[in-house]
């Protein structure tokens, strides 16, 4: 039988972005963490979404767009306005 996420899943998951942040309590960390242990597909959100976070910080350096690449995205998005000379 499949696992369903219960309330329990959710509202723990609804904290997820701060426990990867640091930014939760002691006592909310621990009870994350024992529930991650017995429920697999919660582990596998958690997993999903610091692969997703350090993935996104190691590629978040600044890449140089072409002027001409740059001049057509903003002209097909009409942005023409925001288009700043470089």
């Amino acid at each position: 039988m499949g696992h369903k996420h219960t309330n329990t899943c959710k509202d723990l998951l609804g904290n997820l972005s701060d426990y990867i942040d640091g930014e939760l309590s002691a006592e909310l960390c621990q009870e994350l963490q024992r529930h991650m242990a017995g429920c697999e597909n919660c582990r596998v959100v958690y997993d999903t979404m610091t692969k997703t976070v350090y993935l996104y910080q190691a590629s978040a350096q600044e890449t140089e767009i072409p002027p001409e690449v740059r001049g057509r995205l903003y002209e097909k998005l009409h942005l023409d306005d925001l288009r700043k000379p470089r």
